[in-house]
Formats: structure tokens, sequence, C-alpha cells
């Protein structure tokens, strides 16, 4: 009894930092997966940490494991939401290119997450996850998620971290370099289409008798599919910077909340 006094608290908060991040990290969090086995995950991969790194664990103060549930879920959050926050630059570069080329107003619902996404966005992230599931990106993120405690255990105090301003600051910082990434995805076919309008500007110009409103829509369709064929064999290099810069920013969060091991 002694025993699972103390080990069913530690399988508890473990439990808790493994079930939140897989409600927010990419392809775990998808809605076509049953919740049953997101529920049986987690609890499989919550064993599998227990017996690596909870047996020697102990939870001496019972009066703050409310607090200690509050900290192990807002870990989980903060990785999935990180590992998540790279994935969506590509949606958002998609969002820029379907401004541009008209595709703005017919979105469509992404069976991942269950929102309304655009529809070079939704392609682009289609193909995403496709590189990111080739190169075993999915079990990378298991791997940031178990060995999270050897950065940040479960008795480790990341509420000081909070209380610094690391944290937001490497949020904020986080967002914005996904965002520049975004605009640099949708750097080319965004200019390509800009170069576009000014062409037709010119030509309403010169030649007024053409319906430039008719025309620039077919010509801004064709330019931008055209430049998306043209782009695609760099996708999987550009996927794998990404993907790059995905696993790096887990680790510098990790690093933040806790401290790297010896």
């Amino acid at each position: 009894m002694e025993w699972l006094e103390q080990s069913v608290p530690v399988f508890m908060l473990m439990f808790c930092r493994i079930t939140s991040f897989f409600v927010v990290a990419p392809i775990y969090s998808s809605r076509t997966v049953p919740l049953t086995y997101k529920v049986g995950l987690s609890f499989i991969i919550t064993l599998l940490v227990y017996l690596t790194f909870g047996l020697t664990t102990a939870i001496n103060d019972n009066m703050f494991y409310i607090l200690l549930v509050v900290q192990e879920v807002l870990i989980g959050l903060l990785l999935g939401f990180t590992a998540y926050l790279m994935l969506a630059a590509v949606q958002t570069a998609g969002a820029l290119i379907d401004i541009q080329i008209g595709f703005a107003m017919a979105n469509v619902i992404d069976p991942f997450s269950g929102v309304s996404s655009p529809l070079i966005g939704n392609f682009k992230y289609m193909a995403a996850l496709l590189v990111f599931l080739s190169m075993n990106g999915h079990h990378y993120l298991l791997d940031a998620i178990m060995y999270s405690y050897e950065w940040v255990p479960v008795t480790g105090n990341v509420f000081t971290r909070f209380e610094d301003g690391s944290t937001s600051d490497f949020l904020i910082t986080t967002f914005a370099y996904s965002f520049v990434l975004a605009l640099q995805m949708a750097a080319p076919i965004v200019v390509a289409l800009f170069l576009t309008d000014i062409g037709l500007g010119f030509l309403a110009r010169t030649a007024p008798q053409f319906n430039v409103f008719v025309i620039g829509i077919i010509m801004k369709i064709l330019v931008g599919l055209a430049m998306l064929i043209l782009l695609m064999p760099g996708l999987v290099t550009l996927f794998d910077h990404l993907f790059d810069k995905l696993f790096r920013a887990l680790q510098e969060l990790l690093g933040v909340l806790g401290q790297r091991p010896a």
C-alpha cells in the first residue's frame, strides 16, 4: 500500500503531461484519430516513462499536488503548441498564396483540425505531414515528450521560469519566427502574382478594350498553379529545414523550462 500511495500520484502526474501533449501536438491531435486510441497510447507511453524515470521519484508534500498537476498540463501544452506552431507556418504560407491567387473564398474543412483552411494551405499541410511521417517525425515527437523528464522532472519548479519572462519571450520569438518562415515559403509565388498584377495593370492602361477583371482571374490562377508545380521538387528540402527548426525549438523550450541533463 505504501508503494501504491507513492507511485500512483507520480504516474498520474506523468499521465497529465503526456495526455495534454497529445491534445495539441500535430498528427496525434487529429480528429481522425479515435479518442480511445489517444488515451490508450498516452497510458502506454506513461507506463514506459514511469518505469524509466518515475521509479526513483518521490513526492513528499501532497499539499501542492494540484499545482504539480497544473504544471504538468502546462508543460505538455507548451511542448505540443510549439510543435504545432511550426507546422502552422505551412498553412499560413498557403493562406498568403490563396489571398493573392484568388482562392481565399474557397476554403475547405481540414479533417485533421476540424477548422476551415485555405486550399493551397491545406495541400501544403498534407504534403508536409507526408514528409514528416516519412522521416519518422512522429517518433521524434514521442522522444521529445519522453525525454522531457530528463530536462524537466515532475518535481521541478517551472513556475519560477514563468515569472522571469523567459517562457513568454520564447513563445513570442517562436511565433515571430514561424511567421517569417511562412513569408519565406510564400514569397516566390506571391512575388510572381504581384508581377502578374503589374503586367495586368499595364495591359489595362495600354489596351482598355480588354476586360482585365476577367482575364486577371484566369491569369493569376494559371501563374499561381504553374509556380506551384515548379516549386514542388523543392518542397521536400524546405520541409526538412522546417522540421529541423521544429526539433530545435522543442529543445530550446525544454532548456527554458528546465535544465540540460548532465
